[in-house]
């Protein structure tokens, strides 16, 4: 006879965790990704997610080599036998035989002889879709669900040398000094490749490292063996330099559908949109657009007067930011104090409930069912939200090293305990 105690606390943490990983959908795997065992993480990383203060100013540990990766910022080769052995792991039985999309030179998609009110493959870049239409696909995490929640990430990095004085650790020393901020980061493995010293003090920081591809491609536009030499290269630079197995994915630009999902699925990740854009990689600077500063600034303003004044109430947001170049790490750094004044700040892992984003058990992060939910109260203001939601994938991306890209979780709380119960029954 098996005894169990456990509190229906616990039990509500267990079904939240697992539906914010996607566990549930029945093609996402049980353990760590076996064509990265033999992947040996260098040395000088942290082992378990901070508590107090963390590191800050230059990099104790600037000299890490790396070798064996393809050349960054280019789709990897697909007869790899690192590639060939993750192809050969995956069902593809159940990954949807979707048509593969083509896009032009400037990275703009076509659309052409695509339904998109039928929209049979759930491609987010024709209609913003985020509840897969086929089975076994998880779907994505959109926004955060408490109202009053600001859900803190930023695509592209780490942003190398490139930056100038704007390379990390510039902003990770920002957030550090303001409140010990935490963000999801979602990381080109071709930048983690080129700035190890910076994936490294990111980790040590408690910020939540994410997948948001090797080259930074409209994953629609691949074949299958090319998402999967995207995602592998990616997850094993992550792990390489920060020894963790991260679980979250973002799609550049947004661009996915229920064949991408579905293999990041089976490759251990789930997908990341947003419902907030902030727009800033098309601000002037490296890699970026034209957009008016003002613009950016006045979506930021929208969203603050909003919140205030009680018309934001629906549920809390996922925030699209990047740390691209100067300019979107000027504005993340301008508007973060203001933001902490407004809403309660947070990762996705966090107000996702997922308490282990890596499939190393000895990284667990706070989660909202665990910690204090407090969110600072509305005020009143005379002027009324506005801003930008997501957008299509030609009108959110660079098209060079600019970023995109959201998950939405449902729990049968009640059902689900019965049947956690039920397993341990004698």
């Amino acid at each position: 006879m098996k005894v169990l105690f456990v509190s229906l606390a616990s039990l509500a943490s267990m079904v939240l965790a697992q539906n914010a990983t996607g566990t549930s959908s029945g093609a996402f795997p049980t353990a760590s990704p076996a064509w990265l065992a033999d992947v040996k993480p260098v040395g000088g990383n942290v082992q378990s997610v901070p508590t107090g203060a963390v590191p800050t100013g230059p990099f104790q540990n600037s000299s890490i080599t790396l070798a064996g990766y393809p050349t960054g910022w280019a789709t990897p080769p697909t007869n790899s036998p690192e590639v060939t052995a993750v192809i050969n792991a995956i069902n593809w039985g159940i990954v949807p035989n979707s048509t593969v999309r083509t896009a032009d030179s400037k990275g703009d998609l076509s659309f052409a002889g695509y339904d998109a009110n039928a929209d049979p493959d759930c491609w987010w870049s024709a209609s913003g879709c985020t509840k897969p239409k086929h089975p076994n696909v998880a779907p994505d995490v959109v926004n955060c669900p408490t109202p009053g929640t600001w859900g803190l990430t930023y695509d592209d990095g780490p942003l190398t040398s490139d930056g100038g004085a704007y390379a990390e650790p510039h902003l990770y020393d920002f957030l550090a000094a303001n409140n010990n901020q935490k963000a999801s980061l979602f990381y080109i493995g071709s930048n983690v490749i080129a700035a190890p010293a910076a994936a490294q003090r990111a980790l040590a920081d408690g910020h939540t490292l994410c997948v948001h591809t090797w080259s930074h491609p409209p994953m629609t536009t691949k074949k299958n063996e090319e998402i999967v030499a995207e995602f592998y290269w990616t997850l094993r630079a992550i792990k390489e330099v920060t020894g963790v197995t991260t679980k979250c994915w973002r799609p550049p630009y947004g661009d996915v559908d229920d064949r991408v999902r579905a293999i990041a699925n089976q490759m251990g990740l789930n997908t990341i949109i947003w419902d907030w854009d902030t727009n800033d990689w098309a601000m002037p600077g490296s890699g970026g657009g034209t957009l008016s500063p003002d613009t950016v600034d006045g979506y930021f303003e929208g969203w603050i007067q909003g919140r205030q004044n009680g018309s934001d109430t629906a549920s809390g947001h996922i925030v699209l930011e990047h740390e691209l170049n100067n300019a979107t790490v000027s504005m993340a750094e301008k508007w973060l104090p203001q933001l902490q004044k407004t809403f309660r700040v947070v990762p996705v892992s966090q107000c996702q409930n997922d308490s282990h984003p890596y499939w190393e058990q000895n990284f667990i992060y706070p989660t909202d069912n665990g910690a204090n939910t407090t969110v600072p109260s509305s005020a009143g203001s005379s002027a009324a939200a506005s801003g930008t939601a997501s957008g299509s994938a030609a009108g959110s991306s660079s098209g060079t090293k600019s970023g995109a890209a959201t998950l939405t979780v449902s729990s049968a709380l009640g059902a689900a305990c019965m049947a956690v119960i039920a397993a341990f029954a004698f």
